[in-house]
Formats: C-alpha cells, sequence, structure tokens
C-alpha cells in the first residue's frame, strides 16, 4: 500500500459497516450503489431519447437482451443472464413488452420462447445510435486524454469488467451463505 493509499479519506455509503479489513469493499459497495443509479438514469434516459420513455430500466435490459444475437430466449435464459432472481419482475416486463410490439412469444411445448419483432429491433438501434453519440464519443475523448498514464483507459476498463463479474460471483455466494442463516 502506498502512503497516499493509506492517507486516503475512504468514500462509504455506511461508515457503520466499514471493518479494519473491509474498508475497499466499503468503497466499491458505495461505488456500486451510485453507478447502479447513474447507469439505470443513464439507459433510460437514452431510450427516451430513442421514442420509449415509458420503459422501465429492467424493460430496456431485458429488450436488449431479447434482441442479442437475434435468438429467441425463455425467461429462464432472461434471467439467468441478467442475474434477476426474481422471475416475476422479469415476467412482467417481458409482457410489457409484448403489449408494446417490441417482442413477441411463441409457445413450445410448455415453454414460451421470445425474440424481437422489427419495431424492437428498431428501438435497439436507435439506442445505440444515441449511445454512440452521447457515452461512446465521450468515452473516446477520455480515452485519449489519458494515453500517458500506462495502461490504456479502455484496458483499464474491461479489467474492471473482470473484476466486477468475479465480485458478482462473491456476493451471489454471501448471499446463499446469509440465506442459510
Amino acid at each position: 500500500m502506498t502512503p497516499s493509499q493509506k492517507n486516503k479519506q475512504r468514500i462509504v455509503s455506511s461508515a457503520h459497516l466499514v471493518s479494519e479489513g473491509g474498508g475497499e469493499l466499503s468503497e466499491f459497495e458505495y461505488g456500486l450503489i451510485v453507478a447502479h443509479n447513474a447507469f439505470s438514469r443513464w439507459i433510460q434516459r437514452c431510450m427516451a431519447a430513442a421514442g420509449l420513455a415509458e420503459l422501465s430500466a429492467l424493460e430496456i435490459m431485458v429488450l436488449h437482451s431479447v434482441n442479442h444475437r437475434q435468438r429467441e430466449k425463455k425467461l429462464a435464459d432472461l434471467c439467468f443472464v441478467l442475474n434477476v432472481e426474481d422471475s416475476h419482475t422479469v415476467n412482467y416486463a417481458i409482457k410489457k413488452l409484448l403489449r408494446l410490439g417490441l417482442i413477441a412469444g411463441v409457445r413450445r411445448g410448455k415453454e414460451m420462447f421470445y425474440s424481437a419483432t422489427e419495431d424492437g429491433r428498431q428501438a435497439c438501434e436507435a439506442y445505440r445510435k444515441i449511445r454512440e453519440d452521447c457515452l461512446v464519443s465521450a468515452f473516446g475523448l477520455l480515452a485519449r486524454g489519458h494515453r500517458d498514464e500506462g495502461e490504456s483507459l479502455k484496458g483499464q476498463i474491461g479489467d474492471t469488467a473482470d473484476i466486477l463479474r468475479a465480485l458478482s460471483g462473491l456476493y451471489d455466494q454471501a448471499a446463499r451463505a446469509a440465506a442459510s442463516l
């Protein structure tokens, strides 16, 4: 640990949870809370700019997941990919997307399979264009400004994504352990 890291003021959401060995984790959790809320606000405003202001963050994520690779998805697939335990929330999102004509469902045996309609694909494409204009271009400028700092910002973002996926596994395991207490 460098001297600047030792003297660093911790930014945490729940100081009462900070322990000797968990300060960094508390900082991460606060950062995750702030990032989650910013990301949810961003995807809702991006989709609103694409013409669908009535969609919630989860509904937008479900639409993108259904549209992903133009392959049909089951409710269980969507819950798994989005790491959502409460399938009824995803099912509600599916029903709304069906009602809006953004996805379609086909029954095969006992299972329903969902795919994006042409309107759903167009909504995702409009979202992508707005994302490019508002977010990706700004990220490119930010990344160019960090060129002299060793590892590229794009590489750091990729590494951060890997860490987030690993930490999600730790949180899932901790949730299972807490459920057994």
